[in-house]
């Protein structure tokens, strides 16, 4: 697609349409896409801004910074994930903003992108602090989310705490909390580890037991 049809497609009534332009801009230079993005920061159809938030994190401009800020505070919690996860993508000079956001937004799906997208960068450090106060959380999803993210600790300077974590998160209620812990667990080569494996062998729930016998396949 040219760039006049780009044009074109951005202001059409189509949400389709429009989706189909941003697309298209990724075959363009950042100096081109930016403003073009920047312009449909409002569009009325929450995909379409999260194909903005996407495509600003691809095409990475002080201009497109700001504006996936912006879209850090949009109304729909899709597009505020995929801003996210897009700002991730800046580096360093996004973890203040994203460990911000992780604090004020509550969310179940902003919290749980912006741990992948912490997950993905050389920052263990704030992503630690990140699971110790997700390991809280009220939903069972990030916890579960959390599980899983601290297999990532392991041989490192925190693995004796977050091992304390997963521990408890073997004795949670609920069975995908247990099943995320066991497949973490098996990163850990520790006697309290390998302890709590047996145990969830042992579990009342199939899914469990099956997180348990993955690790016993994959070693």
């Amino acid at each position: 697609m040219d760039l006049s049809q780009i044009r074109v497609s951005l202001d059409s009534d189509d949400s389709q349409e429009r989706m189909r332009a941003i697309t298209a801009l990724r075959s363009y230079d950042a100096e081109t896409a930016v403003p073009l993005l920047c312009d449909k920061l409002e569009d009325p159809e929450f995909l379409v801004r999260s194909f903005i938030a996407m495509g600003l994190g691809r095409k990475r401009t002080p201009q497109a910074f700001e504006a996936l800020q912006l879209l850090l505070d949009d109304a729909d919690a899709n597009v505020r994930a995929e801003a996210a996860s897009a700002l991730a993508l800046y580096g360093d000079r996004a973890l203040a903003r994203l460990l911000a956001m992780f604090e004020q937004d509550q969310h179940w799906l902003v919290r749980r992108s912006i741990l992948a997208a912490l997950g993905e960068m050389e920052a263990p450090a704030p992503l630690y602090r990140l699971c110790v106060a997700a390991a809280r959380d009220s939903d069972l999803t990030v916890r579960e989310a959390t599980a899983l993210t601290l297999a990532r600790f392991a041989g490192t300077e925190y693995q004796t705490s977050a091992l304390d974590h997963l521990l408890k998160f073997a004795k949670a209620d609920e069975a995908m909390v247990r099943a995320a812990a066991a497949r973490s667990l098996r990163h850990y080569d520790l006697h309290q580890a390998r302890e709590a494996l047996t145990q969830l062998h042992e579990d009342d729930d199939h899914r469990v037991i099956a997180a348990v016998l993955e690790g016993l396949v994959e070693n």
